[in-house]
């Protein structure tokens, strides 16, 4: 690489990570100051008046944004980064994952260690309790094992239960598997899970918006959840109990309109009653089984020929169907994403919704997660 360039390149993420870390900006205004601005640089070298004329920040924050020692932090970060061959995601830039893109709270900046290629096949988040039962662990192990052959990559959190489960099933089946971290690389938490590092980094490794140096506490690893729910098209939710974090990624991943699938279990289970009710409040698709996750997301490529469905001479439509049958009958052939964007209605319920017409024989789906009504 050119030197001269290696420079530009150095000196570009030194100030997004000044940026990064100044105090009570936050990912949202960042990215806002960043278009406003035209860089990170130019947002560190405005003047004060500007800043708090264009979002009306408050004097202390826009001291903290303006402040010296950011770019001193900054500077040891980058050698941290350059030494440790730490590799940098900018929300701009191609290597960011492309689905995180689209979440308007990601990280400006996300550090990656390991072997792993977010462009590689379709991506999924496994989560759910860290107190995991023989029920969860057998359904975890089977699930993961049952889609090996669409080459997912397995997105957790590295924590106990579920998380660590779902990692060492894709490590198993030799599936692309990232753990999304809630403190910087220099720990790894918990201590006991060291072990399992050497084996994720040989098809896969590890992703985190927080600095090396970054202590463990509670709130990071909510702030976490918010990359584990954007950077894959569905999350599933294997077991929780009614209150817990793999709940809170699941209403994440509703606010960014992806599919949510919890696995449903006996009423009278307590890390069954998190599921449960985020399928009864239809927050979630019920997962029975791979065959689920495969037809919802339509990944499956080898398709069967369907048997042409009569359409019914009178049809009635509930409020839903009616919105959706008049999307697609007013634009031809749709995408699902596309579908449910425009609509205004989550995922998952657009493909409940899509199959209803379907058996009623007003619309037909087609391949590659496309519907056109009759």
């Amino acid at each position: 690489m050119n030197l001269k360039l290696l420079n530009m390149l150095e000196e570009d993420l030194l100030y997004v990570l000044a940026l990064q870390r100044a105090k009570g900006v936050g990912d949202i205004n960042a990215k806002k100051l960043i278009s406003h601005c035209g860089s990170a640089k130019n947002v560190l070298k405005e003047k004060h008046f500007r800043l708090e004329k264009i979002y009306g920040f408050g004097k202390s924050t826009i001291q903290s944004l303006l402040d010296v020692e950011n770019l001193k932090a900054a500077e040891k970060e980058l050698k941290y980064l350059q030494q440790n061959n730490i590799e940098t995601l900018y929300f701009e830039a191609e290597n960011y994952p492309e689905k995180l893109k689209h979440c308007i709270d990601a990280p400006i900046l996300l550090f990656k260690e390991g072997n792993f290629d977010l462009k590689k096949g379709p991506i999924i988040s496994v989560v759910g309790t860290r107190n995991i039962t023989t029920y969860g662990r057998d359904f975890c192990e089977k699930f993961i094992s049952d889609l090996k052959e669409y080459h997912p990559t397995i997105v957790s959190g590295f924590a106990y239960g579920v998380d660590i489960c779902a990692h060492k099933a894709a490590v198993k089946n030799g599936l692309q598997t990232i753990g999304v971290l809630a403190h910087g690389f220099e720990e790894i938490y918990p201590k006991s899970h060291k072990k399992y590092v050497a084996e994720i980094h040989k098809n896969g490794g590890f992703l985190t918006d927080f600095w090396h140096d970054e202590i463990i506490i509670r709130e990071n690893f909510l702030k976490r959840n918010r990359v584990v729910a954007g950077i894959s098209e569905a999350t599933i939710i294997i077991e929780s109990a009614d209150k817990g974090g793999s709940l809170v990624t699941a209403d994440i991943a509703n606010s960014y309109n992806r599919d949510v699938f919890a696995v449903p279990g006996r009423t009278t289970d307590n890390y069954s009653k998190g599921c449960n009710d985020l399928i009864k409040r239809n927050k979630a698709a019920v997962l029975t089984s791979a065959i689920d996750l495969i037809e919802m997301l339509n990944w499956d490529v080898k398709q069967k020929v369907a048997k042409p469905i009569q359409k019914q001479l009178f049809v009635e439509f509930n409020e839903t169907e009616q919105q959706v049958y008049d999307f697609l009958f007013q634009n031809g052939k749709e995408l699902l994403d596309i579908i449910a964007m425009s609509c205004d209605i989550p995922i998952h319920k657009t493909t409940t919704i899509l199959f209803n017409l379907e058996m009623k024989g007003v619309v037909k789906p087609l391949p590659g997660k496309l519907f056109e009504a009759i």
